[in-house]
């Protein structure tokens, strides 16, 4: 598949036979795959769970130990298997534990079906902080102009599809790479799905209730073969199915202020707190097939270096994160924001910093867990820039008649 995008010409399919730069990465073969998705959700249905399997409940009767190891005995049945494992194994340390901070790339992307298939349409840092059970995310636009090593100024959404280009399974840990050398920030580990997966997932689950905040109408949604749709969303509370999540998540250009990135990573953030919630309740817990569903999607779709040993890890940190400790930066042109409107060499358009560097991000990245850092938001405050404002539009008024001076009279009757 080829792609056209303001002017420039990418082939993100085909594999030159010498990559530009030397994968460290080997794609996951079909097993490793299955593990890996299988306790990736796992640690999705023990997030927050704080309460479901605590550790004495397996320690605590003698009857629980062997009497000649004196080591405790393996559980029958499947969820008290993970619960052993998760809470007697003893598991590894994270990249970042030590510095008291961990971060994870997460990646969305369309997939093979879809227009630019390996084009990032959603790229978040996820940092942990330990000590205090914080959660940060820093949402990442996809036109961000950013240097990309063999390429120059690129969009950043565009590293995952170059990475692709060189090696298969590469995209993400070429993306990766590329974040870590802009915003100065070590990304031990990356999370990568399509838009497949997100259907699935959300329709495997029986949808997702959502409190659409605000009515809006997006004009310019994309369809298939260049095209654009129109998606309208009523404000309320709805159990939206995976396409309509996945519509209500990537809308750009809806209006009543839901089409800045701002807004749509407000949103994105929304749908994955719901379908957190969705995981962990009773019904899809209880329910083996729509587990056996997630699996199986991810299976597909999934692409991330996590070892196992890792995610049982980030499963025992996870059960003790706080979604109220969620804080959140959303990189965007608004005028209290960093970046700006700027065009490339080529000629497409981008943002870049108003600043001229990333100094000033960085340096906000870094310092987000701090009491004293006010450019972060947490998850279920009003930002003022996340209500509905009237945009900043510019009128320019031409001359089509052959009359000279009608534009310049115009103009100054209007004024």
């Amino acid at each position: 598949m080829e792609e056209h995008k303001n002017g420039e010409h990418i082939n993100f399919l085909h594999q030159p036979q010498q990559p530009t730069h030397t994968p460290d990465l080997q794609p996951p073969n079909k097993t490793a795959r299955k593990v890996v998705a299988f306790f990736f959700i796992v640690a999705l249905l023990f997030a927050g769970c704080k309460v479901v399997f605590p550790a004495n409940d397996i320690t605590d009767n003698p009857l629980d130990y062997d009497p000649v190891t004196l080591e405790p005995k393996k559980p029958k049945s499947l969820l008290k298997k993970i619960s052993y494992f998760v809470f007697n194994r003893t598991d590894a340390p994270l990249a970042g534990e030590g510095d008291d901070r961990i971060n994870v790339l997460l990646l969305g992307m369309g997939g093979l079906g879809h227009d630019g298939p390996y084009l990032s349409d959603t790229i978040i840092i996820a940092s942990i902080k330990p000590s205090t059970n914080q959660v940060a995310l820093i949402s990442i636009p996809r036109d961000l102009g950013v240097n990309i090593p063999g390429y120059g100024i690129r969009k950043i959404n565009h590293a995952n599809a170059y990475g692709e280009n060189e090696k298969e399974g590469w995209g993400a840990a070429f993306a990766t790479e590329v974040i870590e050398k802009t915003f100065d920030i070590e990304i031990p580990y990356y999370i990568r799905l399509d838009f497949k997966a997100f259907e699935e997932i959300i329709d495997d689950v029986g949808g997702v209730k959502v409190d659409v905040e605000r009515s809006f109408t997006d004009p310019l949604y994309p369809a298939a073969n260049n095209l654009y749709q129109t998606v309208t969303f009523k404000a309320g509370v709805q159990n939206m199915e995976g396409k309509t999540a996945l519509k209500y998540a990537r809308s750009r250009h809806g209006n009543n202020g839901e089409g800045s990135d701002f807004a749509r990573a407000r949103r994105q953030q929304k749908i994955l707190l719901a379908l957190k919630e969705k995981l962990l309740s009773f019904g899809t817990l209880a329910n083996p097939v729509r587990i056996n569903n997630v699996i199986t999607s991810l299976e597909e779709h999934l692409t991330t270096n996590l070892e196992f040993s890792e995610i049982v890890s980030f499963i025992k940190l996870a059960r003790e994160l706080e979604n109220t400790q969620i804080r959140t930066i959303v990189l965007d042109n608004s005028p209290e924001n960093y970046l700006q409107n700027a065009f490339s060499s080529q000629g497409a358009f981008i943002l870049e910093p108003k600043s001229g560097n990333y100094n000033e991000i960085n340096l906000a990245i870094k310092q987000i867990f701090d009491q004293e850092f006010e450019q972060a938001t947490t998850v279920g405050s009003t930002p003022e820039q996340d209500k509905p404002v009237l945009p900043a539009a510019t009128i320019e008024i031409q001359n089509g008649t052959w009359q000279a001076g009608v534009a310049a009279r115009l103009k100054k009757k209007l004024m």
